[in-house]
Order: structure tokens, then C-alpha cells, then sequence
């Protein structure tokens, strides 16, 4: 059957919504009698009666009923989809895809600096890391493990990240008042599962950290986290994810556990003039941080 077109179908919407052809008729800014001609094309074409008058107003029968319903969904979908479209009609719209653990732990405690510098930015952050083509899914900036290797990016190698060993303070100082050989008996390991795969984190795995008996691995690197600063076991974990947490206080490094290296990010973004003078201060801002990141920290007085 062929589809009816849009605007027998907004009428059709109007006059069963209202039940009442005279008030379709001004919400549409039509006439009364153009309400009744597209209900009677609609209903020509359907071959089924929509309404049956009832005093001044109209009532919808069976058959309009389910029609009413499939216009509604139709309609709730387009609305919802010219929703989104609008949202990327924002001037200081720039996409960003990161991965979620760096987007947690480094970038989003940073954010509000980022807004200062640039009120008008709009960002949409994504951690979809299936997303890793600049401009072929409306991506501007990519921060990723690996070079992109696209053609028509630019890449700069970014913030290069490591495994370390921390705990809650409290867990920390207890920790601490042990040689390292006896904290395996005071606590559990909590690690990601990624970590049994990474030949980098195996370095502390199945080293510093073999005699530990595993409480929590975690498939999120979010919820490691989150176990990590309710102290319930000392965390195998990537610097980058705990880095507020680190700087804070919330965590501790545990003394007698040497870091192993961990994934080199890079940032990727279109080579050449951006679509948009905001997606380079973006990028420059990502920059810019993550060289103020590798700064080393101040010695304590």
C-alpha cells in the first residue's frame, strides 16, 4: 500500500487528537473544510471510515484508532530525530571520542577549565570507541591507544599512561606500616580484566602483586575505581583513571610497587583547516594539558 503523504497524515493527527475538524483546523492554521477534504482523500485512499460524527465533534473508529497510533509513533520519531539534528547545529558543537577510563579520570575533572577558556563550546564526549574515523561519523577529535592511520588526519603522540598500585588512605596507611611482602595478608588485589592480557600490567600481575588473592576484577575501569576509593583492596589501575584521585588524596601510591609502563594515547584530528575554528582550540587545549600533565610534581617542602 502506498504511503499517504505527511500532510493528510498531520491532519488526520489534528482532528483525532482533538476530535474536532474546527480545532485541527486552527492549530493547523487551515480551514474546516480543508481538515474534512484531507480526512476524506485519507480515508479514500486507506478505504476504511476514520471518524463517525458524534454531536459537534468526531470520533475515531477502529480502524482510525490503530491508524492514530502508527501516526503518533511516526511522528514522536521524527520529533526525537530533528531533536538531535538540531543539537548538531550548535556553533560550539565538537565531538570527541575517548576512551572512558581517560575520559573519567583525566579529562573530566578538567573540564571546567576547558569552559572557561571557551564558553561557547558545546562538547558532545563519546567513549564509543568503534568511532575512530575522523569526519566519516561527524567525529572531530579522537583520543585513541594507537595512530588512527587515516588518511587526511593529523596525529600527535599524547599522554602516555602507566599501571601503578594505590589504596584508599585509610587502607594505605595500614599497608604501609607492613613490609611489602605482608600486605598479600591484610588485603585483596582489585584489577581489570584487560589487565591478564596486557603484557605491560603482567609485569606487576604476575610479579609485586602475584601472592595477592583477587576480591574484584572489573570488565569497567569505572568501577574499579570506584572500589579502589571505598577501600576495598589495593588497585592494580591505570595512572590516567585515578589521576583526580590521585591528586586529591582520595588514593595513595603504595611505596614498594615500581610502575609498568601503560598504553601510549594519541590524538587525532583532521589535518589541515578545521571545520571550525573552536575544534582547534579543542584540540590545542588537549594538547596543552597533557604537557602540563607530564611536568613532574612538585617535591613536598
Amino acid at each position: 500500500m502506498r504511503i499517504p503523504s505527511l500532510k493528510l497524515l498531520l491532519g488526520f493527527e489534528a482532528a483525532a487528537r482533538h476530535g474536532n475538524f474546527s480545532r485541527a483546523a486552527d492549530e493547523l492554521c487551515l480551514s474546516q473544510s480543508a481538515i474534512s477534504h484531507q480526512v476524506q482523500q485519507l480515508e479514500q485512499q486507506l478505504g476504511q471510515p476514520l471518524f463517525r460524527r458524534v454531536g459537534r465533534g468526531v470520533e475515531l473508529t477502529v480502524a482510525g484508532e490503530v491508524l492514530q497510533q502508527s501516526v503518533r509513533r511516526a511522528l514522536d520519531n521524527l520529533e526525537g530525530g530533528l531533536g538531535r539534528i538540531a543539537g548538531y547545529m550548535d556553533p560550539g558543537l565538537v565531538v570527541l571520542v575517548c576512551p572512558a577510563a581517560v575520559a573519567h579520570g583525566w579529562l573530566q575533572p578538567r573540564l571546567d577549565v576547558l569552559r572557561r577558556r571557551l564558553p561557547e563550546l558545546s562538547l558532545l564526549l563519546s567513549t564509543d570507541e568503534s568511532a575512530r574515523f575522523v569526519d566519516e561519523v561527524d567525529v572531530d577529535i579522537v583520543i585513541a591507544d594507537r595512530p588512527l592511520q587515516q588518511p587526511g588526519v593529523a596525529e600527535d603522540r599524547w599522554l602516555a599512561d602507566e599501571w601503578v598500585v594505590a589504596a584508599a588512605p585509610g587502607l594505605a596507611r595500614a599497608l604501609e606500616a607492613e613490609p611489602p611482602a605482608g600486605h598479600a595478608g591484610l588485603t585483596g588485589l582489585l584489577c581489570l580484566e584487560d589487565g591478564f592480557t596486557d603484557a605491560r600490567a603482567g609485569v606487576l600481575l604476575r610479579g609485586h602483586l602475584a601472592a595477592f588473592r583477587r576480591v574484584g576484577v572489573y570488565d569497567d575501569a569505572r568501577l574499579l575505581l570506584d572500589a579502589a576509593l571505598r577501600g576495598q583492596g589495593a588497585a592494580c589501575l591505570p595512572a590516567l583513571l585515578a589521576d583526580e584521585a590521585l591528586a586529591d588524596g582520595r588514593l595513595v601510591r603504595l611505596a614498594g610497587y615500581p610502575p609498568a609502563p601503560g598504553a601510549q594515547y594519541w590524538l587525532a584530528r583532521a589535518a589541515g583547516e578545521p571545520r571550525a575554528a573552536i575544534v582547534a582550540a579543542v584540540a590545542d587545549w588537549l594538547i596543552e594539558e597533557a604537557g602540563l600533565s607530564r611536568r613532574p610534581a612538585p617535591r613536598p617542602a
